[in-house]
């Protein structure tokens, strides 16, 4: 794949909330959507990050309730709840492990995402939700912070891409 390519793979994405509601993503999808997240960077190669695969009908109702009733958690085939291990990271960064563990889980979140987009599936990242229901929904242990609920399924594209921002009004070259 040349950088051509690789751009247009990363334009072709677009965040999917419509599922088809008899059809599933299969376990050998969701490993390989697993295996990729094992691939991603991380502060000291520490991986402080975990992931809850949820499939079942009354948890994925659950997590919608504790993500404001949104629907396409409830209706997707699974849910990746990616959560950031804090002791994992403070181990080696003390304090500093905060920080890392929840961008080591957001990566790895990313390449997930990305990963199912390769498998021509469709995924939205949802970042609104109610931490301390998850917590409860999912049995989390105080040192694991749920990070982002990560939608998955086979789904409608929105006819219409959302705009995005010039390159210009994100970049500053050697001072702001």
């Amino acid at each position: 794949m040349d950088s051509s390519e690789f751009l247009s793979f990363l334009e072709s994405r677009q965040t999917v909330r419509d599922y088809a509601p008899d059809e599933e993503v299969t376990g050998e999808e969701t490993d390989f959507i697993i295996r990729a997240a094992t691939t991603a960077p991380s502060a000291g190669n520490r991986e402080a990050w975990d992931v809850v695969v949820v499939r079942a009908e009354d948890q994925r109702e659950a997590l919608a309730e504790a993500a404001f009733d949104q629907a396409h958690i409830r209706n997707a085939p699974v849910v990746f709840v990616v959560c950031a291990n804090y002791v994992r990271s403070m181990s080696r960064y003390g304090d500093r492990g905060i920080l890392y563990a929840l961008e080591d889980a957001t990566i790895a979140c990313t390449y997930m995402m990305l990963a199912a987009h390769a498998l021509r599936l469709h995924a939205c990242w949802t970042g609104a939700f109610e931490e301390e229901n998850v917590r409860e929904v999912l049995n989390v242990p105080p040192h694991i912070r749920p990070v982002a609920l990560l939608a998955v399924g086979r789904g409608e594209v929105p006819a219409a891409r959302t705009d995005r921002m010039p390159v210009g009004e994100h970049v500053h070259r050697e001072t702001w």
